[in-house]
């Protein structure tokens, strides 16, 4: 009897179930931890319109693939709807931050409200915009776009010994940079009695444009035009055609002074045509992303973060062009 319930008791441990082998865990006992979420920015480009924006659209693309940024790109071809609609897909996208050269200066209100109610800081890049909620943005990198100005007006003021018949060629209305170029110029040629701008007219910061203007002003103003102010160098690249083909010297019997400090102009510079260009730089991707990275962090920046510039003029141009990067 004793013998069959000791049977009995082996076979039911043999039935017994054996616990599930778990997986391994890591050393300490805890679960490895979850892939970093990748930072997406949305960044809304004026257009591709001149050598200077392209550079600017490359250092901003180029940083961003560098730091591993999920950048989605938009370019609103020089009008603000389109750049409105961009941003109105980025916020329902729920981009983490939105990097904005604007077109225009006005206009921007109902989006940049939509865009702060979701929590989205928006950073605007080479270009000022005028609203009445100035929290609307976080920050603004740019150029001193009055500065330039007066830095162009100075320049040919002691070139023409404070005498001179200027041409303009304008930026696109309603542009913080035509705006506030022509301001820092116009406020400069207070001191100067006799240098005088008999005419000017927007190009659009294009080539096509600047050349167009510029035969104008020929076709009408010949023998008036003694200088030439550019708020772009590819209007003033445009001019230096229209004035080649019309017989005229460029950089001799007319002085040209323009702003960017693209290669193109550096070209013209050494080969006589263009006498002087204020640098704007471009390429503002590192230092976008570095201030990205300050308001993540809960950092706070400045309202206005002024990027580096300089006046080149003929006679350095050969020894810096090998430099340039744009």
């Amino acid at each position: 009897m004793r013998w069959m319930i000791a049977v009995a008791l082996v076979a039911l441990m043999g039935c017994k179930q054996q616990p599930a082998e778990t997986a391994e865990q890591p050393s300490g006992g805890t679960p490895p931890p979850a892939a970093a979420k990748k930072l997406s920015v949305g960044f809304s480009q004026v257009g591709a319109e001149s050598a200077w924006r392209t550079a600017e659209t490359k250092s901003i693309r180029g940083e961003a693939e560098k730091r591993g940024v999920d950048l989605k790109f938009a370019d609103a071809q020089g009008k603000q709807a389109s750049q409105i609609q961009a941003l109105t897909s980025f916020i329902a996208q729920k981009v983490d931050v939105i990097v904005l050269a604007p077109v225009v200066e006005t206009g921007w209100e109902v989006v940049l409200t939509q865009a702060k109610e979701a929590k989205i800081p928006v950073i605007l890049v080479d270009r000022g915009i005028k609203v009445s909620d100035e929290s609307l943005f976080t920050t603004l990198i740019a150029s001193d776009f009055v500065e330039e100005g007066r830095m162009a007006a100075e320049w040919l003021a002691k070139k023409t010994h404070g005498k001179a018949n200027i041409y303009e060629l304008q930026g696109s209305t309603g542009a913080a940079p035509a705006i506030d170029r022509k301001k820092g110029f116009e406020e400069v040629l207070q001191k100067y009695p006799d240098m005088k701008i008999l005419k000017s007219q927007s190009a659009d910061f294009t080539r096509a444009k600047g050349k167009e203007v510029m035969e104008a002003f020929i076709k009408s103003d010949r023998k008036q035009i003694q200088a030439v102010y550019a708020h772009n160098d590819d209007m003033a690249l445009g001019a230096i055609q229209a004035l080649d083909e019309a017989g005229m010297s460029p950089g001799k019997d007319v002085t040209l002074i323009s702003i960017d400090g693209v290669k193109g102009a550096f070209e013209a510079m050494v080969a006589g045509k263009l006498n002087a260009t204020v640098e704007c730089n471009p390429l503002l991707g590192p230092l976008v992303f570095d201030t990205i990275d300050k308001v993540r962090a809960g950092e706070s920046v400045p309202k206005f973060i002024q990027s580096k510039d300089q006046l080149f003029e003929q006679a350095t141009a050969a020894q810096v062009i090998s430099t340039r990067e744009y």
